[in-house]
């Protein structure tokens, strides 16, 4: 199996394959990288078309388009596909995904419309500039999940932030759709301190 050896700052880790040491890594080929996903959607969307009529509705989809890859840009986040009137998009940490989720809630308030926004970061599967795996089906429930002008995120989240400017309020645990029980997640509405 391996050898782990200390020296000074450094660990020295020789990886055993099939019988013999080697000092390289193995051939490995994976399309798994970790990632944050954010999914974000208009709540009420289709009311507020019918409202709105369709010329001031495909107006009002623009701006908000237009706010969310603001606000996408402004936090380093990578939009994946455009899911009709919602998002998703990914990030290298969670804070970053988090704060942009409540920059976007804020940021189309002006609109008269009201996105619900998740978080939850995982391993994904790439493929074609776009994800898939357990974890994008998790951060769907998650979203799906947040009330009005909410963001909320998993238990996951919650974990790797800790340290940052993020506060939450507890949820509870819930079963997700689809997510196998082991799967759960507890979640939680993040609010910034101040």
């Amino acid at each position: 199996m391996g050898r782990y050896s200390w020296e000074g700052a450094t660990i020295i880790l020789l990886i055993e394959i099939g019988g013999r040491v080697a000092g390289t890594r193995p051939d490995y080929k994976s399309n798994r990288v970790l990632a944050t996903l954010l999914f974000t959607d208009i709540v009420g969307s289709t009311e507020r078309a019918i409202e709105l009529g369709d010329s001031r509705w495909v107006e009002t989809l623009e701006e908000h388009h237009h706010v969310v890859r603001r606000e996408l840009a402004r936090f380093s986040g990578r939009e994946v596909e455009t899911l009709g009137d919602g998002f998703l998009a990914t990030f290298d940490g969670p804070t970053r995904a988090v704060n942009c989720a409540g920059a976007i809630v804020e940021g189309v308030q002006p609109l008269g419309i009201e996105v619900r926004a998740g978080v939850h970061a995982g391993e994904v599967e790439t493929m074609s500039g776009k994800v898939a795996g357990i974890a994008v089906v998790i951060g769907a429930r998650v979203g799906a999940r947040a009330a009005a002008s909410e963001v909320l995120v998993s238990q996951t989240v919650k974990d790797l932030v800790v340290g940052s400017d993020l506060a939450f309020q507890d949820r509870g645990e819930h079963q997700l759709k689809g997510v196998p029980a082991n799967g759960g997640s507890t979640l939680l509405p993040a609010k910034p301190l101040g």
